[in-house]
């Protein structure tokens, strides 16, 4: 009995030992991962590690594997399960007449702007997130629009679908059944769109009427709608002219406004086009005074200076009264100091319309 106890102890000195006979370092059974690999490094011989340790590494390697796909797939789910943002292109329309202009002011203030009564309406929605309308035109108090626009990110409940366009127009018309605004239709776009930085053009048409003594003159129809000058007919030809000055790509120094927010600003705009027709107005048939008269300035680019439109509008009337000549737009361009532009001759603002927002037909 003891020669076979005697043979095996000699069996597990063998174990222990490598194949130049020296003995191999034991594996501890509570050691770390890293001291199980160094241990069997190789050209090593090494003994068994005991059941229970191996079990033990077993599982931990288990449980390490399992959180990490656990961890994985938690953050999977809650990425799915995020809310989902959709964004929206919103066609709307205006008077201006009764707001302190398109852009949001703080909500103490006595006249509010367009924007104030877009997202009040859109608080309707139960967005999960409060609406802001990202406008594309900025137009001032007294300004109307036949059709500006905005971008808008609409995020809804997890497991809401994305409203649809018609949905979106009933819903904000209804809340702003009281108001002069209108929505003109929707459409989704990309994330990437943005409603200014993606415009490829913006068009503006003032209005004028001539023929009326004064003012109160107007058509009630007509007031706060177009500006009656009060000076007689226009000479058309001579506007025709002085416009060509103002097409191309210029310094509009001189027809910017001293109160421009961001004087920093390029004075550099490029008009892709100047027009001036007559025009019938919106109740000129109805009307019984055969002097009225109603003349359309059209003007199109891709941006514009604060108070262009209104400083260029008032030059070519100027011109039309014979107050200036077609050459004097020339020489305001290469004067390139608002200092020079003639005092008292900036058109007013219930004048002007912003007509049209161009973009491509692809959205992006």
């Amino acid at each position: 009995m003891q020669g076979s106890l005697r043979r095996l102890s000699g069996l597990g000195d063998w174990a222990r030992r490598g194949r130049g006979g020296e003995r191999a370092p034991a594996v501890k059974a509570a050691g770390s991962v890293g001291k199980f690999r160094r241990a069997f490094a190789p050209g090593t011989l090494q003994r068994p590690a005991r059941p229970g340790a191996l079990m033990k590494l077993n599982i931990r390697a288990r449980f390490s594997r399992d959180c990490s796909r656990d961890g994985a797939s938690t953050v999977s789910e809650h990425a799915t399960t995020a809310p989902p943002t959709t964004r929206y292109l919103i066609y709307f329309q205006y008077f201006g007449t009764k707001y302190s202009g398109v852009k949001a002011v703080p909500p103490t203030q006595a006249v509010l702007g367009v924007q104030n009564y877009l997202e009040k309406a859109a608080e309707r929605l139960r967005p999960s997130t409060p609406i802001k309308f990202v406008v594309s035109s900025r137009t001032d108090s007294g300004v109307h629009a036949l059709c500006n626009t905005a971008h808008v990110d609409i995020e809804r409940k997890p497991g809401r679908p994305p409203f649809s366009e018609n949905v979106l127009v009933k819903s904000l018309n209804r809340s702003l059944k009281s108001e002069p605004i209108r929505i003109l239709g929707v459409r989704r776009i990309p994330e990437t769109f943005h409603a200014r930085f993606s415009a490829l053009s913006r068009t503006y048409v003032y209005r004028v009427a001539t023929g009326c003594s004064y003012p109160f003159e107007m058509p009630v129809f007509e007031q706060n709608l177009c500006w009656a000058t009060c000076r007689g007919h226009l000479n058309f030809s001579a506007m025709q002219e002085a416009a060509v000055f103002l097409v191309g790509s210029h310094d509009f120094t001189t027809f910017r406004s001293a109160n421009d927010e961001q004087p920093a600003r390029s004075p550099f705009r490029t008009l892709m086009r100047a027009e001036i027709r007559p025009s019938s107005g919106f109740f000129l048939h109805h009307s019984r005074d055969r002097e009225l008269r109603f003349w359309e300035l059209e003007f199109q680019g891709q941006s514009f200076l604060y108070k262009q439109v209104r400083r260029m509008a008032g030059v070519l009337v100027a011109v039309g009264q014979n107050r200036l000549q077609p050459h004097h737009v020339k020489s305001l361009l290469e004067a390139r100091d608002l200092m020079a532009y003639p005092p008292n001759t900036i058109a007013p603002a219930h004048g002007l319309f912003l007509k049209e927002v161009e973009y491509r037909e692809d959205g992006e």
